[in-house]
């Protein structure tokens, strides 16, 4: 195998690595954030009317509220995981592209950009989600 093959195999590694750490880390903290809803909800019993931004909700509005962030989390991390797919098959392929043909770097970028834009997708609906609550 020569050096340059030997290279683009490297990058592969290290784009489907970096992209799975990315990943993982969005759903550690996405998980956390559902964790925590979860005790704030829960956790609190009847003080839970009391706060300034939930008003006199029923332990049937609370669960709804627990769902809502819940479906928020989720959002979020189905459309990471999507991204984080798509950047380790983009990534990879667009750097074996700049490896042959070096002027290709600028349209390379332009197509991992777009495959990143997933995750954003997820992250506006779970805005939504959560201006709805």
């Amino acid at each position: 195998m020569s050096q340059q093959a030997e290279r683009r195999q490297r990058m592969k590694k290290l784009i489907t690595l970096s992209s799975t750490a990315i990943f993982a880390t969005i759903v550690i903290v996405l998980l956390i954030t559902l964790a925590s809803s979860f005790s704030r909800v829960y956790g609190q019993g009847e003080q839970v009317a009391e706060t300034h931004v939930i008003k006199e909700y029923t332990e049937q509005g609370a669960k709804v509220i627990v769902w809502g962030f819940a479906a928020a989390a989720f959002s979020t991390a189905i459309g990471c995981i999507g991204a984080g797919v798509a950047v380790a098959y983009v990534g990879s392929a667009a750097l074996g592209a700049v490896g042959e043909k070096p002027e290709l770097a600028a349209r390379a970028l332009i197509y991992v950009g777009l495959a990143e834009g997933i995750a954003i997708y997820g992250l506006i609906i779970s805005i939504m989600i959560l201006t709805k609550l």
